[in-house]
């Protein structure tokens, strides 16, 4: 066949193929135009969910008269000139593609007036061809109007959906938007009719979780603020509690890009690996921050997805942070940081992880854990049995109290009773606390055993005939690249062939796990994400098991002792506010809330 130039129409045509996929590719990159422009107050009115009419009105820096035509030809922009500039992209729009695309598959229009010009001046596209520049009243600022989306490609508007479908794009991603600018004031009309407004806020942005993921998500999450190794992460992260059954509450923004990137997905994933209930999904909006010259925002034609230069880097940093973040949801935590001063200097374990109930910092304190010498006493403390206990009786006053009458109420407060052999039942400064006593119980084992065996390393058990294993030419490559960080994780593995490797040790506490399948889960892992947790989640997993069996069973009578110091560990143990397998440890009940259940004070 003869090769032949397209026509310029037809170019932005398969284009905006790419870049206009619905109505909210629409809105996406026309909002994302308008903040590159500097503006602080976007409306947006839609009608019929952004097919009929999607109208974009800023009051940004606008656009020249003579340059509107260039606004709408293909790679024209004023946002990057050269190679140099590609490299370190600072901008949301950057390729010069959008406009034109949007204008070739729409009836469109493009209104803009600068500050200091008179007045404005307006341009008419009509499926891709173009009108003349004509004079327009215009206040400050840039409007785009957008209508019948796809009138001349029939085909392609087949594929969109129904009204409501399409208006709640826009609204997804407007919420999107609405977490990474709190600067910046949205207002949104559907049909003639206000539906949605994101007011700006410069002091707290806090406050825009409220207003986009509600109420509950703000008053469970926890502020996350580190840097290090030239990378910032900050934001905010869900207690494991208050976790999903689908993915619909994860944000994350790449230089305030909102992007998606599984590689920083999976280091979310495996941070709460150890606290979140099966099969469900952990929510956050996190900021990470790097260098531009560090990440290729140039890899996608939606600019949904980014490239790091140091993947490892990246997904340890987020992984790591998250996780010590998350390691500092002790049991009543919470419930310390509402309580006064004299609390946390007689509770520092717990004050200190909590500035407030929704903020966390790293701080230089070492976790909690066993030294080497300690790891056998905790073993054998874990299961030995514990002294058999009469039913809870009333105690005398000092059993239960403390010496003083005046002296700090622990976040957990005190032990009251027992009830059905299950919870414990205490009394703390604000009200009711329960705790359900084996799951407790069994994290605080856990964790010891952890502790523990971290002291001791990973040893590798030799085999008795070394195992040949056929890979795939790919897995024998990072096999024999990664050859010492397999050995650290108590692999002896050295490439035999194109397509083969022999092992001859495996990690000793897990030879019985069937190791072929295990290293070839690894390789995958480092393959794929530069990193494994593999060997730790294996381990973890055994040793789970090994604090269930210890933990404290139903129908366990304990003294009121036993329970205060059930209760005591649970405070100064990481991750104490759920079980090995997620479930919460402990529910609190304030006098306030107790109070509405009699209908107190009505």
């Amino acid at each position: 066949m003869q090769i032949r130039q397209l026509p310029d129409t037809l170019i932005n045509q398969i284009a905006a193929g790419e870049v206009v996929e619905r109505p909210a590719s629409v809105v996406k990159e026309l909002v994302e135009n308008a903040l590159d422009a500097g503006a602080l107050r976007i409306d947006i009115d839609l009608e019929e969910g952004g097919i009929r009419l999607i109208r974009i009105r800023d009051d940004g820096g606008g656009i020249a008269p003579e340059e509107l035509p260039l606004a709408v030809a293909r790679h024209a922009t004023s946002k990057i000139a050269s190679l140099d500039d590609l490299e370190a992209v600072a901008t949301l729009g950057f390729r010069g593609e959008a406009l034109p695309s949007i204008a070739s598959v729409s009836r469109f229009s493009l209104s803009s007036r600068r500050a200091g010009d008179e007045h404005g001046a307006s341009l008419q596209v009509e499926g891709g061809k173009l009108g003349e520049v004509a004079p327009k009243a215009q206040a400050p600022g840039t409007t785009v109007e957008v209508r019948e989306l796809f009138y001349n490609v029939p085909a392609r508007r087949k594929f969109l959906r129904a009204e409501r479908t399409e208006l709640g794009h826009i609204e997804e991603w407007l919420r999107s938007l609405a977490l990474a600018r709190p600067d910046v004031e949205l207002r949104v009309s559907h049909n003639g009719r206000p539906s949605r407004r994101y007011k700006p806020d410069l002091l707290d942005a806090s406050l825009r979780l409220n207003e986009t993921l509600g109420e509950d998500f703000a008053r469970q999450a926890l502020r996350v603020e580190h840097g290090a190794a030239g990378l910032r992460l900050h934001g905010w992260i869900a207690l494991p509690s208050y976790s999903r059954a689908s993915a619909d509450q994860q944000y994350l923004y790449v230089n305030g890009r909102a992007v998606r990137d599984r590689n920083v997905a999976h280091a979310v994933k495996i941070a709460y690996q150890d606290v979140l209930f099966h099969g469900r999904q952990p929510a956050y909006v996190l900021f990470l921050e790097i260098d531009p010259l560090r990440v290729d925002v140039n890899v996608h034609p939606a600019k949904h997805e980014v490239r790091f230069r140091d993947t490892r880097l990246v997904h340890d940093f987020v992984y790591r942070t998250l996780q010590d973040a998350l390691a500092e949801t002790r049991a009543g935590a919470i419930a310390a940081a509402t309580q006064g001063a004299a609390d946390n200097a007689q509770y520092p374990a717990t004050a200190a992880a909590f500035g407030s109930p929704r903020q966390w910092l790293p701080t230089q304190q070492s976790p909690l854990g066993l030294s080497l010498g300690e790891a056998p006493a905790a073993y054998a403390a874990l299961y030995a049995q514990p002294p058999v206990s009469q039913p809870y009786s009333a105690q005398s006053q000092e059993q239960r109290l403390p010496a003083s009458s005046d002296a700090a109420v622990p976040p957990l407060g005190y032990a009251i009773a027992q009830l059905h052999g299950i919870y414990i039942l205490a009394e703390n400064a604000d009200g009711l606390i329960v705790v359900d006593m084996h799951a407790a119980h069994e994290r605080i084992g856990y964790e010891k055993l952890k502790s523990a065996h971290d002291g001791i390393g990973l040893h590798s058990q030799p085999l008795l005939v070394p195992l040949n294993l056929a890979v795939a030419e790919r897995e024998a490559e990072v096999a024999e690249r990664e050859a010492e960080t397999l050995a650290t994780l108590g692999f002896d593995v050295t490439r035999s062939g194109p397509q083969s490797l022999s092992v001859r040790s495996v990690p000793a506490l897990l030879a019985q796990a069937e190791p072929e399948g295990l290293l070839r889960d690894v390789l995958t892992d480092l393959r794929e994400h530069g990193e494994t947790r593999r060997i730790a989640a294996a381990r973890d997993e055994l040793l789970s098991t090994m604090a269930c069996h210890g933990a404290v069973r139903a129908n366990r009578r304990l003294s009121v002792p036993e329970m205060n110091a059930l209760l005591r560990e649970m405070e100064i143990t990481e991750r104490s506010g759920q079980c090995n397998h997620g479930r919460p440890t402990w529910a609190r009940f304030s006098l306030t809330e107790i109070d509405r259940w009699f209908l107190r004070g009505r």
